[in-house]
């Protein structure tokens, strides 16, 4: 063999040495990459599994970021209701949510009337009221309407039935009527929705309430459904609502005979402090006020 051919098979041999050496090097490193992923796939099935029974993927309810607040305050546009007043709006923290708060109604009628609004079942509507009155939001304002249901309709400025602040906010405790069969007699045991001496809110559409209120001087016990929800209860002035319910009405603009002839006016409507204590109890029935 000569010399040129040995020289090219030493060559070509250690070439081959090289690349054998060079796969083994690589399947040396494929095997521990191999073996790295396995083991990091197996702590992740080990947290996954832990995480798993300790209810990190258990559906959870989105968060609310006004949960907090109690009142929602929703903005009305006075441009276009004329009949609405700029007053600001009621805080939105800090509102009571026990207890009671004096309402003190003095009108042109008599005796003034009193009321305790009750601030654990319409702790809004408590809010709202003694934020109006700070503002002086219904002196000097006429109650619109005796309404055929037997209750006296107050708190609108503006008098067409429109009016109030520029806010509104939504319905709180809104009576369950009892169910029954279509057929069946109302059942005289049965209490009605607004006894008299309740005091509720009103408002166009319902469930947008302001500053309209009803203070019931009889029983009223809708037939389909109760919209008013009630924020309070008459505690004094029965002889003056006994007045004010026998007062002749007239026709309104929409012609409906609940205007009142005389006018009825507030002269100051006040609301005091929060009152501590338990939740009033229901207004009495008609047939128990004196």
């Amino acid at each position: 063999m000569t010399p040129s051919k040995d020289r090219q098979r030493k060559l070509a041999r250690a070439k081959l040495d090289r690349q054998l050496e060079k796969r083994a090097v690589q399947q040396r490193r494929t095997r521990r990459l191999r073996a790295g992923v396995g083991a990091g796939l197996a702590v992740l099935l080990i947290a996954g599994g832990i995480a798993w029974l300790g209810g990190v993927f258990d559906s959870k309810p989105p968060v609310d970021p006004a949960a907090d607040d109690i009142c929602v305050w929703t903005p009305q546009n006075a441009a276009n209701t004329p009949s609405l007043k700029d007053v600001g709006t009621p805080p939105a923290d800090g509102i009571p949510t026990t207890g009671t708060r004096p309402l003190t109604i003095t009108t042109n009628q008599g005796a003034p009337i009193t009321a305790d609004l009750n601030l654990t079942t319409a702790p809004c509507g408590g809010e709202s009221m003694f934020y109006l009155a700070s503002k002086k939001f219904y002196d000097n304002t006429e109650c619109t309407e005796i309404t055929a249901y037997g209750a006296l309709r107050c708190g609108d400025p503006g008098g067409d039935g429109l009016g109030g602040p520029t806010y509104t906010f939504y319905n709180e405790d809104v009576p369950t009527l009892p169910s029954a069969a279509p057929s069946a007699p109302a059942s005289p045991a049965t209490p009605p929705a607004y006894p008299a001496g309740t005091v509720a809110l009103i408002s166009d559409p319902p469930g947008n309430n302001g500053s309209q209120f009803l203070v019931f001087f009889k029983d009223y016990a809708p037939k389909d459904q109760a919209q008013y929800p009630i924020i309070g209860k008459v505690t004094g002035g029965q002889d003056t609502l006994t007045k004010i319910a026998k007062l002749p009405t007239v026709a309104n603009a929409a012609g409906d005979k609940v205007k009142p002839k005389d006018k009825i006016l507030i002269q100051t409507l006040t609301v005091g402090d929060a009152v501590a204590g338990d939740a009033p109890a229901p207004a009495p029935s008609a047939s128990t006020q004196s």
